[in-house]
């Protein structure tokens, strides 16, 4: 600086900074225990500079079950907050205005419920402050999304209820009542989040996540319920739910894949001109499968990277972030943890100089190719979808499925194998002690165990103060709807208003719809295509303790209560396959009894349960008091979850055999641990 300047001079001589885009809304997924500890979880994160909500429902709310019935058991307010009924959806938004929210639902088989019982609280809030209100205005206002995407729960979460056909039809009608009446709301958010979770390489994702948008417009172009001038708006209020993995080149490289597929899509199928319909909108959870249970101060640096993916391209950057935190390998995040994964956020967006630019990668020689490679590749996969009836007949016919578990298999090998390197887990594991995890118990949040309880108790005090003759007159004039063609908004909204619960909803549409299981993709998947040294190993092991115990060793996967992530089980199935088991894998959501009652039927010599929703202290008990009074006691049971270890040595306190946890990561090494659990159980040398 001259003798001449002042500092404000000298300030006033410095070329002035590019005006800032505006960032994308920062949310945080959460919800537990109850709607008002939920409740209070949103305030406090809206007062930290969270910019929209994002709600994590119960397994029991996501699959249309109330917290009385017995599939409810060990999972209320587990994975998310339980809502069965409207009284829960006042308490959970209580003074959180929601016309002046963007609130995102994570919800799909109950989506058309759960927007209805929102609805109508927005409408009790402006009654509030207005006795005169205009709902039509109130209804204007709403923005948010329902996440409305049935095709990937047949594939990856497993929260479907309904057969497709009929799911299609919810998530329709559900399109076309918001279309005509919430304008601003996102009624379905296609989901390519959990395809990944689910192993699916870049180009399944890409290719299944726009057949699902194809199926489902052209349901709601073949239910005659919007007008062909109005089409154009259905399109326009499609929004995409996308994961992000660590490789974020090639993740930022299939976000562009994903604005020109959609681009020639909407254009080329459906003729939509106006640019802005047109536009790719989506919304992104990075990835959660990457993160470890070894190690896991690195899943920091792996948000980044993942978060990097989606907003380093200003062409293909996300609308919506909302970021993992660093402990969910190891259980529930703490409201700090959540903080923590906001404040990566927050940095990126306020204090880089991100949002000053234009597209960074424009004119990239390297990006261009990768990005037309992509788009090559899922053209030619959404060519053998469509050819196969498109994506509603290729989830009944388990081709998705069955792809979807082979590549998973395939990544899992890789990982096993050394090829892909997972940094603490299959390399560099020597670690100091972190000050993060020194007690594990501490570190993570634990749900409510009086939650179920106080959920039972509200349904129970709800259903006395109601109009039980309205309530009834409700669902049946929704099964009766169900049975015409009408939009089952209408019903729905009227159902909410009387009274009914999610139970109540969810089973009227059952007796109707009837229920699905979807094909597991377990029996015609690829598993190892070359094996090691390793599983060699094991599969002498199986054959000789099988010729030992007079026959081929069988052993049954399991998935009780509602948790239906069945990647780990799938994986499991497949391996144990591979390994010279005979396998029974039913699927998910089984009761207890049904499990015990197969091991029975099947003769099995090791009884495997996969839970990751929590539930394991409440299920595997169950299992094991049903199996000692069928006289199992020789068959050895192991578990496998998201275990905290404290639960792991309960669980081992009370007879299970062993349990397995993410940092488990060799499936192999599991196999070799069912043998000697196998072998234990019979007496046999190891």
């Amino acid at each position: 600086m001259s003798a001449e300047q002042s500092p404000e001079q000298t300030a006033a001589n410095q070329p002035a900074r590019p005006a800032k885009d505006r960032p994308w809304v920062m949310r945080t997924y959460a919800g537990h225990s109850s709607a008002a500890e939920s409740n209070r979880l949103y305030r406090t994160n809206l007062a930290k500079g969270q910019t929209g909500l994002s709600v994590a429902f119960d397994l029991p709310t996501q699959t249309g079950y109330d917290p009385d019935s017995p599939l409810s058991r060990g999972e209320v307010g587990k994975v998310g907050v339980p809502v069965p009924h409207l009284g829960e959806m006042r308490r959970l938004f209580e003074d959180i205005p929601l016309t002046e929210m963007n609130t995102s639902m994570t919800i799909n088989a109950t989506a058309m419920w759960l927007l209805a019982l929102y609805q109508v609280v927005a409408e009790e809030q402006a009654l509030a402050q207005d006795p005169d209100a205009d709902f039509a205005a109130v209804h204007a206002k709403l923005a948010g999304t329902t996440q409305n995407d049935i095709i990937k729960e047949y594939l990856s979460r497993g929260t479907y209820v309904f057969p497709p056909e009929h799911s299609m039809r919810l998530t329709a009608d559900t399109i076309a009542y918001t279309v005509n009446n919430i304008p601003k709301w996102n009624p379905i958010n296609i989901c390519s989040y959990h395809l990944q979770e689910a192993g699916a390489t870049p180009t399944q994702e890409l290719a299944f996540a726009l057949c699902t948008a194809i199926a489902v417009l052209d349901a709601v172009k073949d239910s005659g319920q919007v007008s062909p001038d109005d089409f154009e708006k259905v399109v326009g209020r499609i929004s995409f739910f996308v994961n992000a993995g660590v490789r974020f080149v090639e993740e930022m490289c299939k976000m562009r894949a994903f604005v020109e597929l959609w681009e020639e899509i909407t254009r080329e199928r459906y003729g939509v001109q106006d640019e802005k319909m047109r536009r790719f909108r989506y919304g992104v959870q990075v990835n959660s499968l990457g993160l470890t249970e070894a190690q896991p101060e690195n899943n920091v640096q792996r948000i980044v990277l993942e978060m990097l993916g989606v907003t380093l391209s200003k062409k293909a950057r996300a609308r919506a972030v909302q970021l993992p935190a660093w402990n969910e390998a190891l259980g529930l995040p703490r409201p700090w943890d959540q903080q923590w994964s906001l404040r990566l956020q927050q940095v990126l967006a306020f204090e880089s100089d991100l949002l000053e630019y234009d597209d960074i990668f424009d004119g990239s020689t390297v990006i261009e190719a990768k990005v037309e490679q992509m788009v090559a590749d899922a053209r030619a996969e959404i060519d053998r979808i469509q050819a196969l009836g498109g994506a509603v007949a290729a989830v009944e016919s388990g081709y998705m499925k069955q792809e979807l578990v082979t590549a998973h298999a395939a990544r899992r090998a890789r990982i096993e194998n050394g090829e892909d390197v997972v940094v603490g887990v299959n390399r560099f594991e020597t670690t100091e002690v972190s000050p993060l995890t020194a007690d594990l118990d501490a570190a993570i949040q634990t749900a409510d165990p009086e939650a179920e309880a106080q959920a039972l108790a509200s349904v129970e005090a709800w259903k006395a103060e109601r109009d039980e003759q309205a309530v009834q007159a409700a669902l049946a004039a929704l099964a009766e709807d169900a049975k015409t063609g009408a939009n089952l908004m209408t019903a729905t909204l009227a159902a909410a208003r009387a009274g009914a619960t999610t139970g109540e909803w969810a089973g009227t549409l059952r007796e109707v719809f009837g229920e699905f299981r979807a094909p597991t993709g377990v029996a015609g998947a690829v598993g190892v295509a070359e094996a090691g040294a390793e599983l060699t190993r094991v599969r002498e092991s199986v054959r000789r303790t099988g010729e030992e115990l007079g026959g081929r060793l069988r052993l049954l996967v399991g998935k009780p209560g509602l948790d239906g992530h069945s990647n780990g089980a799938e994986q499991v199935a497949v391996r144990a396959r591979d390994a010279g088991f005979e396998v029974v894998y039913q699927g998910i959501r089984l009761t207890p009894e049904q499990i015990v009652a197969a091991a029975v039927a099947e003769d099995v010599h090791c009884v495997g349960l996969s839970i990751l929703s929590g539930s394991h202290m409440e299920l595997v008990p169950d299992v094991l008091d049903l199996m000692k009074k069928a006289g199992l006691d020789d068959v050895p049971v192991i578990v496998g979850g998201i275990i905290p270890d404290s639960d792991g040595k309960r669980l081992r306190e009370l007879g299970v055999a062993a349990v397995f946890t993410p940092k488990d990561f060799s499936l192999t090494e599991a196999m070799a641990g069912i043998v000697a659990a196998i072998r234990a159980a019979h007496g046999l040398p190891a």
